[in-house]
């Protein structure tokens, strides 16, 4: 093989690749903080040709309520602390040229921040951990499996109350 030739395929699979490497995201990545909010969890694929068969959501300390969206063909189970839920788990089957969302409705703290969800895909055989946080000050950029991250921002200064008034 010609060494042109060579390094081309070496790029074009590299390029192919991309799909695969793809993670578990967060459909909106902004919400305001001490609101109710559904957070929508995109799969985009199984592990390599193998399909997803478990996704399991851990829930972070601040969040007050959790209620997940129950999903056709998939078993749903909840972690719980006391009264709080520490993770969601969904147990079905989903193909690996297939794509799935998880949604779950959370009571969002007060104070503006990151929250992060570390997220485990479990499939027919191994799993992908979307479970990596970065160092506090520093970005989640280069990560190699990160875990989903909802920003909040300030909470809406005027209550949902006066909706009508802001035209």
């Amino acid at each position: 093989m010609r060494p042109f030739t060579f390094f081309a395929a070496i790029l074009i699979l590299s390029v192919g690749a991309g799909p695969a490497l793809a993670h578990i995201a967060l459909a909106e990545t902004q919400a305001r903080a001490g609101s109710y909010h559904v957070v929508v969890f995109r799969v985009g694929h199984g592990c390599g040709e193998l399909p997803t068969v478990r996704i399991r959501i851990s829930i972070p300390a601040g969040i007050a309520i959790a209620r997940p969206q129950p999903k056709p063909g998939w078993a749903l189970s909840i972690a719980k602390t006391a009264e709080r839920v520490t993770a969601i788990e969904w147990t079905g089957r989903l193909e690996a040229d297939q794509f799935d969302q998880f949604a779950v409705m959370l009571k969002l703290p007060s104070e503006p921040g990151r929250l992060y969800f570390p997220t485990v895909q479990r499939c027919v055989a191994g799993e992908n951990d979307w479970t990596m946080v970065p160092a506090a000050g520093q970005s989640d950029r280069g990560l190699k499996a990160p875990a989903p991250m909802l920003e909040l921002m300030p909470a809406d200064p005027m209550p949902a109350a006066m909706d009508h008034m802001r035209m």
